[in-house]
């Protein structure tokens, strides 16, 4: 845990600029008025995110107090996923602890306070201890271990169309830890009966890790019928499935050199 003094670092006579976080990029439509869909995956990314929470007054060691607000008959803390959002919230300097999501969200959760997430920008949220109850139980899901020998199939249309985009996203998260992953579905008798999703070249004593990241992912996406397990492999994907681009994102080319004017 880090804490410190939120300072606003523009000057007064300057322009603010509007800078986009990861958790503004996700927000396209008000969190409030965003479809299911998208407000979990809006949680699961605050889940990641470092915030820095207001609190009373400079911590003593390890101990804080959060500075809460009367706010829809409740009392909220107020956290930013940045210290100068904070400030300037504040109009100045404000004694703050940085905090993981998802740490803010046990520890409020616990005490029955809300949270005030980004006010005044496009990820703003409110969320209250009914929400923060849920995404602390989201954040504890963990895959079972198992084995079986599945007949494997493309995945079903509909699971592509919900889970591909975010996971996607947490996969390219990982880049560096795992090598490749796919989408298969597990053939039943008329189609799909569940789904796996294979992760390869992540070395053995990371996979618990990156299995229950990619476990709590699942957690706040679409619920898909006989469910969408994890699984480990050395072995080639199956033809059939969706695989994911794991290649390093390549940086755009340096513009050419314009040529001499051209002499009249």
């Amino acid at each position: 845990m880090f804490h410190g003094s939120g300072k606003d670092r523009a000057g007064a006579s300057q322009p603010k600029v509007q800078i986009m976080t990861a958790l503004d990029e996700l927000a396209t439509i008000s969190f409030h008025d965003a479809p299911a869909p998208l407000r979990a995956r809006m949680l699961s990314r605050l889940a990641d995110t470092e915030l820095s929470v207001a609190l009373t007054a400079e911590p003593v060691g390890d101990d804080i107090e959060f500075r809460t607000f009367p706010l829809e008959a409740a009392q909220v803390a107020l956290a930013c996923d940045s210290e100068d959002r904070l400030a300037e919230f504040f109009g100045g300097p404000v004694a703050y602890a940085a905090l993981p999501g998802r740490v803010l969200a046990g520890i409020l959760r616990d005490a029955g306070t809300g949270l005030l997430v980004n006010p005044g920008h496009p990820s703003e949220m409110l969320l209250d201890a009914a929400t923060l109850d849920w995404l602390t139980g989201a954040l504890s899901h963990s895959p079972e271990q198992a084995e079986a020998r599945l007949r494997l199939a493309a995945p079903a249309q509909q699971v592509v169309a919900d889970l591909a985009e975010p996971l996607a996203q947490r996969l390219g998260d990982m880049r560096g830890l795992i090598t490749g992953a796919a989408l298969a579905g597990v053939q039943g008798a008329e189609g799909p009966s569940a789904h796996l999703l294979l992760i390869a070249g992540a070395a053995p004593d990371r996979q618990p890790a990156i299995a229950k990241a990619l476990a709590e992912t699942l957690a706040f996406l679409p619920e898909q019928a006989g469910g969408v397990d994890i699984s480990f492999t050395d072995q080639d994907f199956p033809a059939a499935a969706l695989r994911f681009d794991m290649a390093d994102p390549q940086p755009a080319p340096a513009p050419r050199p314009k040529g001499p004017p051209i002499l009249r």
